[in-house]
């Protein structure tokens, strides 16, 4: 039977009830009379409500979850590829590198050196016990190899690597008073190892240094002294036990091998002031004097119109200025900047009076954080006795939004630039225009960029400088923000094309940390996830073909920042694995061992995943005649004009309407002037 009652008392009811839902102070009905004990009072009801909606929230999340993992399931899962060999190294392994038949390790008790066939430690250099964070090497020839590395307190160590020894020639940013010391930032060492670009900084600025590196006089010298090489290391392990604070103090008079060329200093542009000139003219003699066009500095706006025209913005924009927040804060200069080393091409050009070798790098491009501006510096220059701290661009490429990244192809013939508005260009340096203009639509920062090795075209790798490729497609992959991905790609005749290969995904431990080009496969790319996984893609299909995969007892170690590199020559994937009770940063950091795992490429079926067109002989610009040059020179002119000859009808209908129009105004203009 069922039972009419009310669901609050009739008395007045007290004031803290005052704010309950409307709905919960009508009547309902029970239909058991017995069940009138166990209805839930103010504000109990209010907090179970809570509760159940915490719960459906979680029961949504697990089953978005589970159809993930279900459909997960229904893919294709990639094959997995096992390790082909394993070596563990003494501390904490922080980076790698492969030089010829070499691997290099940083480790946080210094360096060590392992064969890649056998992986055997054939020398180590622990003489301060310092603790390196980044390694680059490159090899010389004739067993012989030069390594920069830079340590936990900023110090950039240049070591020559000479029958299994390690030579320490010089610490670049070595000062006696510590207080001026500087610390590395960015390290980055040219192919050849004919140049080395260090980025330093110190507590008020931040610079950019071009060392020459006198690796033919190295050579030389080695091979004059073939027991300088145990020598300098004998003196330079002793003089490390007998002094630790300064370790190459005591053996700077005993280095018998040339020491590297400070050749440029390059400092971040200065803000744009108010002009000084009192006249054009005065601008125009600035200009004659040889000043760099396309920094903004040569200009005639004063101070006062500047700020007047700051005050008539903020007059205008006030409420949104308020409404954001935005404080008056002064420009600061750039701290970081991003550089590359470029071969010979067209848009640097030389003088008569400087000679260049294709294959060794004639200038640098530079861009700082925040800047429009992309710089270009010759490297020709003759070496003066104090580097010119004030020093000019030689070319300066202005865009239209600040620079966030850039990237130069493994034959150096292409230079890409992908801006703050998501627009990116790439440029064919040896023809000096621009192969393609794209943008990604979406609202989307572009994290990093990487040139992938086309299969419509010859290898990068087999390419010499100054090569001519047939027709080939430049494919670049762009790593945005939030872990989505695309692959631009700019034939040299036709429309360039952008495709989403992946989307940002739901699951936070999927999303990507790093992208790394493969260039021992046709549009092949490293993929490294948050949770461990390393994957290679095929980005023509947009597939995942394989997953490298550690034993089960190790995992990934730092997977949002791995340590690995990949071997383009050897053709291997060498990857850095910690046990998994290591998992937690406080053990990883008191790990004793570090397991180094190799993966050998040809050890695997990767070349049926990425089936190789057959390359065409490249033909060496350098070498053909000036007439063959100059008609492959029209022909790429011509190739790259022809998708123009479609739009010349639409463009000449447009002119033809604007003439009209105009011509429709001014009759209209005369007739209102007629009486």
């Amino acid at each position: 039977m069922a039972a009419y009652i009310w669901k609050h008392p009739l008395e007045i009811p007290p004031p803290s009830e005052k704010d309950w839902l409307k709905e919960d102070e009508e009547d309902f009905f029970l239909q058991d009379p017995d069940r009138k004990r166990d209805v839930l009072p103010q504000p109990v009801r209010m907090i179970n409500k809570l509760v159940m909606l915490v719960f459906e929230n979680a029961m949504e999340i697990i089953e978005r979850k589970e159809m993930l993992q279900e459909a997960q399931k229904l893919k294709v899962q990639p094959a997995k590829c096992i390790p082909t060999a394993e070596f563990q190294v003494t501390g904490r392994a922080n980076c790698l590198v492969v030089s010829g038949k070499y691997v290099f390790v940083g480790l946080s008790v210094g360096l060590a050196a392992f064969k890649v066939s056998g992986c055997k430690e054939v020398c180590a250099w622990d003489a301060v016990k310092t603790e390196i964070c980044a390694v680059h090497a490159s090899d010389l020839g004739n067993e012989c190899h030069v390594l920069l590395a830079v340590d936990e307190m900023g110090l950039v160590w240049l070591f020559c690597f000479h029958k299994e020894s390690f030579l320490l020639i010089k610490i670049l940013n070595e000062v006696e008073d510590i207080s001026k010391r500087s610390t590395c930032v960015e390290l980055v060492l040219s192919p050849g190892a004919d140049y080395a670009g260090v980025l330093l900084q110190d507590s008020t600025e931040a610079w950019l240094e071009i060392y020459r590196l006198p690796k033919d006089s190295w050579l030389k010298e080695m091979e004059k002294n073939p027991g300088a090489a145990a020598g300098l290391a004998c003196r330079e392990r002793r003089s490390s036990w007998t002094s630790v604070e300064s370790p190459v103090s005591a053996n700077k008079d005993d280095a018998e091998l040339s020491l590297p060329v400070l050749l440029l200093k390059v400092k971040p542009p200065k803000p744009i002031t108010g002009s000084s000139f009192k006249s054009p003219l005065d601008a125009l003699k600035k200009v004659d004097d040889g000043s760099m066009l396309g920094l903004g500095y040569d200009h005639l706006i004063k101070d006062s119109q500047w700020e007047q025209q700051e005050a008539i913005f903020r007059s205008t924009y006030r409420e949104y200025l308020e409404a954001e927040g935005e404080r008056e804060s002064k420009e600061d200069i750039p701290r970081r900047a991003t550089f590359h080393f470029l071969l010979p091409s067209r848009i640097l050009q030389v003088g008569p009076e400087m000679k260049v070798q294709p294959d060794i790098p004639a200038g640098i491009s530079v861009h700082w954080d925040g800047s429009h501006n992309l710089c270009l510096y010759l490297l020709n220059h003759p070496l003066k006795e104090k580097v010119d701290s004030d020093l000019k661009p030689d070319v300066v490429w202005p865009c239209a939004a600040p620079i966030a990244c850039s990237a130069v192809s493994s034959c150096s013939r292409y230079l890409a630039l992908a801006c703050e508005d998501a627009t990116i260009t790439i440029w064919d340096k040896h023809l000096g225009y621009p192969l393609s203009v794209t943008a990604i639509l979406e609202e989307r920062l572009i994290r990093s960029i990487h040139f992938l090795r086309s299969s419509a075209a010859a290898s990068d790798e087999t390419l010499c400088p100054g090569t001519d490729p047939a027709c080939p497609i430049v494919q670049l992959l762009v790593l945005c923000t939030d872990s989505s991905f695309y692959l631009v790609k700019a034939p040299r005749a036709g429309k360039s094309s952008i495709t989403l290969l992946a989307d940002r995904p739901e699951d936070p431990n999927l999303a990507v940390s790093t992208v790394v080009p493969v260039l021992a496969f046709p549009s092949a790319a490293l993929v490294f996830s948050w949770d461990g996984t390393v994957s290679l893609m095929n980005t023509a299909t947009s597939q995942i073909v394989y997953c490298f995969s550690t034993p089960p007892s190790h995992a990934v170690a730092c997977p949002w920042q791995p340590v690995f590199t990949v071997d383009s020559v050897n053709w291997c994937l060498l990857l850095r694995g910690d046990k998994q009770q290591q998992a937690d940063v406080l053990a990883e950091s008191r790990a004793s061992h570090s397991t180094i795992f190799l993966f050998d490429f040809s050890s695997y079926p990767l070349e049926e995943a990425f089936p190789k067109e057959p390359d065409l002989p490249p033909k060496s610009l350098q070498n053909l005649p000036w007439i063959e040059r100059c008609n492959i020179f029209l022909r790429d002119r011509q190739q790259s004009l022809l998708g123009l000859k479609d739009q010349l009808p639409e463009y000449w209908s447009r002119l033809q309407a604007q003439a009209a129009a105009m011509d429709k105004a001014r009759q209209k203009v005369k007739g209102q002037k007629k009486p």
